[in-house]
This record gives structure tokens, C-alpha cells and sequence, in this order.
């Protein structure tokens, strides 16, 4: 059975859109974080941005690994560990990075009332980078899919 092609179509948006959130993050987190502490509206906003970006970066996960044998998964932590298990990423990228974002992705969907100006900072200040590696091992399926058993159009 041939495997169906990835589609440019369907991560290119979403490459270009997690950079956009990550764009915005930064310039939020400059801010400081008494700023998210005092302004409900800045610290909504870091909400929103973020959960986008991690929205954006599952939605790229599922869409590669639905073009692989056994490849599909329910969970979003599911996805992050079998993007590992498929060497799309390294599995220690997988099982530690991307399991904590697929938790926080988690977190700010349905515990959103629980997060804290300061954690958030935090995230920004010092995590942001995490979803720059995915985004470059993502970029390198795109441009080598036929090392990962896969074709793109």
C-alpha cells in the first residue's frame, strides 16, 4: 500500500504561523513579567499565542504521522513519543521536550484558570526555543522526506 504523500499545503501554513506566535511570544516576554502580573490583557494574550503554537505543532505532528505505518495516534503526548519512535525527532527530543509541550498544550486548554503570569514568563523566557528545534526537524522531513520513507507535494 502506497503511503500518501505529505502536503505542503497542509505545514507550510503552520510552519509560517507557529513562527508568527513565536515572533509575538518574544516581544511579550520582553515585557517583563511584573507586566504579566499586572495587565491581565498581556498575559491572556501569551495564553492565546502559545496554545497556538503548540495547536500548530501537533497539528504538523498528526499530519506526518498519518503518513506512516503506525504512525497514528489519539493523545497528543501519544503523538510527541511516536514522533520519537518514527526518528522523525530524537527520542529523547520526544520523550522529554515535546511530552512536557504536549502536557502544557493540555494544560493551557483545559487548566488555563491555573496558570500563573509568572510560569508563563517563565515559559517564554526560557522554552521557546524548544519549539524552534522542532520547527528545524520539521523543516528537515520537508526537505528530505525520502530519508523518512516519505514523498511531499
Amino acid at each position: 500500500m502506497t503511503k500518501p504523500p505529505l502536503l505542503r499545503e497542509s505545514i507550510q501554513p503552520r510552519l509560517d504561523g507557529i513562527m508568527k506566535d513565536l515572533e509575538t511570544l518574544r516581544t511579550l516576554a520582553e515585557r517583563g513579567a511584573s507586566e504579566f502580573e499586572r495587565k491581565e490583557e498581556t498575559f491572556a494574550l501569551a495564553q492565546h499565542h502559545l496554545r497556538l503554537a503548540l495547536e500548530g505543532v501537533f497539528h504538523i505532528a498528526s499530519h506526518i504521522l498519518s503518513r506512516l505505518n503506525g504512525g497514528r495516534a489519539r493523545e497528543y503526548r501519544e503523538l510527541a513519543v511516536k514522533l520519537g519512535e518514527h526518528d522523525i525527532v530524537p527520542r529523547d527530543f520526544a520523550e522529554t521536550v515535546l511530552v512536557k509541550m504536549a502536557g502544557y498544550r493540555n494544560r493551557l486548554t483545559h487548566l488555563y484558570a491555573a496558570i500563573t503570569p509568572s510560569e508563563l514568563h517563565a515559559i517564554l523566557t526560557n522554552r521557546l526555543l524548544d519549539i524552534e528545534q522542532f520547527l528545524g526537524y520539521v523543516k528537515n522531513v520537508v526537505e528530505h522526506p525520502q530519508q523518512f520513507g516519505l514523498t511531499i507535494e
